[in-house]
């Protein structure tokens, strides 16, 4: 009986900790201690009910229905298990037809817009008056009151701005809606229009049969993720038929006539070494674990992300503590759980690379020292990672360069062969390293690919391209944090720091064009606009393994013909042009929704042709 108060007692801390935007453990840890508790305690309160979520402040509302919880699926035998239970019941009631919907499931903070009021989920029956939310910039997607969705942030924009300051997407948004003043950073996402409430209705979706849901489940989930770009946590399958889902009825816990569908990856457990620290090319002090070696998912594990020295210092993370890690597929593996925490708790105060005084910025150490070597190193590493037009640059040979002194890019690239040789580097080397810079200029490189490889903040790759549909890139040193935006996606604390950063590489910018690079320009949108072929204005998705040439080169092609270029289907694509080895539920979705399917070798014969 103690075993289960206490696991109970656990259970409600992760979750308050998750509610409010500061997960402690996984969310796969999370459902196995529920589980457990299912297992031993099957009547236990905590099964009934939905977790609750609390809002210092907030009015609360009752809901006129409840917002519940929803099961989970980790296996093919769970999934299998539910689909006979819908089936069982359409027989019942003499339902043959029986249909499905897939959704992704969005991993944000659950809401209910009816127009009027905007309600967090709280305990399913209650929740809290949240509708600060819209009035502080959060873009509810297709408008208000479409009923019951998700406060959530596009994941690219996450990534590219704001990984390095926030453990989880989730953690913002938590605090957009609980604090009565933004950060920083959430007034900048907000502000670049990044924070959406999405209506469950307003999602891509699979539909189909009981038989093709279970035979198709993985390329389902795949199709679905590509599609969406906001933190997912699996996918929701759901009973289309009304009549079904009312005789299947709910718990006080979850609808009886919906699923979530979850992947857990391989699991293993090994014990950490020690901590190393890595500089990032910002600053970002990220602790890395060096532990036992072993065996996941096919491959020797040695090194496991730590992720932030919060995480260090309040899961007590060093040498000797029993970890476990999990890899889902080829992904990275990551921390899953802490099984015995460690005695031997370091948190460096110093940077590890220019011994600058470290600061604290939320969860994570930063080193403010712009001339700290590993800083240098990072970006220098940037450039030629996402130049991708020449080899030769790793890391170990960067470092080389600035422990010699050659610290810029300007230094790097005004080298000849001999200067490497000099450096100790042997003759074939030093002639690889002079003839990939050549070739980094001479062999041709995207104008938005270009820009990104000097690493200036809020300028990744996405918004490289969309900043250079409006400014060609040689004018955009010299242009003014309004014409910035003016455009689309940009708001104003973005803007201002794209020209902060500009100004700051000035001269490097010019020094790399003066070089003479082999530049291919984005088409501006105005001259888009302008022209006449049978993709101009169109929508586009490529799908599958191409066989005249890489998709990426497609997708610049077809750019540059005019055409919007998808990452997947949606009713306003246009166009479906697959390669080899296409999944069915992409083609399934195209065809229901009208959209023309055309092979490799079709696309390119209409592209060939005149237009009319």
């Amino acid at each position: 009986m103690e075993d289960i108060k206490k696991l109970v007692e656990k259970l409600n801390a992760y979750n308050d900790a998750y509610r409010r935007g500061k997960p402690l453990i996984s969310d796969v840890e999370y459902d196995a201690l529920v589980e457990q508790l299912r297992e031993i305690a099957p009547q236990h309160p905590f099964l009934n009910a939905v977790e609750p979520e609390t809002f210092e402040n907030k009015i609360e509302i009752r809901h006129p229905a409840p917002m519940l919880s929803t099961e989970k699926a980790y296996t093919e035998e769970q999934l299998s298990r539910f689909v006979s239970r819908v089936m069982k019941a359409a027989g019942d009631i003499g339902v043959l037809d029986v249909r499905f919907r897939v959704t992704p499931k969005l991993d944000g903070l659950a809401g209910r817009d009816d127009g009027t009021i905007f309600a967090s989920r709280g305990n399913g029956e209650v929740g809290y008056e949240i509708s600060s939310a819209f009035q502080k910039g959060v873009i509810p997607v297709g408008g208000r009151g479409l009923g019951i969705g998700e406060i959530v942030i596009e994941m690219s924009y996450f990534e590219e701005h704001l990984a390095e300051e926030f453990e989880h997407p989730r953690n913002m948004v938590v605090g957009i809606v609980a604090s009565d003043t933004l950060n920083e950073y959430a007034r900048r996402a907000i502000e670049d229009g990044k924070v959406h409430f999405v209506p469950y209705s307003q999602l891509v979706s699979w539909e189909g049969s009981a038989t093709a849901l279970l035979e198709n489940t993985e390329d389902i989930i795949q199709e679905l993720t590509k599609q969406v770009d906001y933190p997912i946590d699996g996918v929701v399958a759901e009973v289309i038929n009304e009549d079904v889902k009312t005789y299947m009825g709910a718990t006080s816990h979850h609808y009886r006539w919906q699923i979530a569908i979850k992947s857990k990856g391989e699991t293993a457990e090994t014990t950490v070494r020690s901590v190393m620290w890595q500089v990032g090319r910002t600053g970002s002090i990220t602790p890395v674990m060096e532990v036992e070696p072993v065996l996941l998912s096919g491959a020797n594990i040695r090194r496991v992300t730590a992720h932030h020295a919060g995480l260090i210092r309040k899961e007590g993370i060093g040498e000797g503590a029993r970890i476990e890690i999990i890899r889902s597929g080829e992904v990275i593996p990551k921390l899953e759980q802490i099984l015995e925490k460690s005695r031997h708790i370091v948190i460096p105060g110093h940077c590890p690379s220019c011994s600058t005084p470290l600061l604290w910025q939320n969860d994570f150490l930063k080193c403010t020292n712009d001339n700290c070597p590993a800083q240098i190193e990072q970006r220098i590493s940037h450039w030629f990672k996402t130049l991708g037009n020449a080899d030769w640059f790793g890391i170990k040979t960067i470092r080389r360069l600035v422990e010699s002194g050659i610290d810029t890019l300007e230094k790097v690239y005004a080298m000849k062969e001999s200067d490497f040789s000099e450096l100790g580097f042997g003759p074939v080397q030093s002639g690889n390293l002079y003839n990939a810079l050549q070739t980094s200029r001479t062999k041709p490189v995207e104008d938005w690919r270009f820009l990104a490889a000097f690493g200036v903040s809020d300028l990744g790759k996405g918004d490289s391209r969309k900043l250079l549909a409006r400014i060609p890139l040689e004018n955009l040193p010299d242009s003014t944090p309004e014409q910035i935006e003016a455009i689309d996606g940009f708001g104003k604390i973005t803007s201002r720091s794209i020209t902060r950063g500009l100004n700051g590489i000035r001269r490097t910018f010019d020094n790399m064009m003066d070089l003479g690079f082999r530049i291919e320009k984005t088409p501006l949108l105005a001259d888009v606009q302008s022209l006449d072929t049978p993709i101009t204005g169109k929508s586009i998705v490529f799908t599958g393994k191409m066989t005249r040439g890489s998709r990426e080169a497609m997708q610049a092609g077809a750019r540059k013909l005019g055409a919007k270029v998808q990452s997947g289907v949606s009713g306003k694509t246009d166009f479906l042009v697959c390669g080899e080895k296409v999944g069915p539920s992409k083609i399934e979705k195209a065809t229901r929704l009208g959209v023309t399917i055309m092979s490799e070798a079709d696309y390119f014969e209409m592209i060939s042709e005149p237009d009319g």
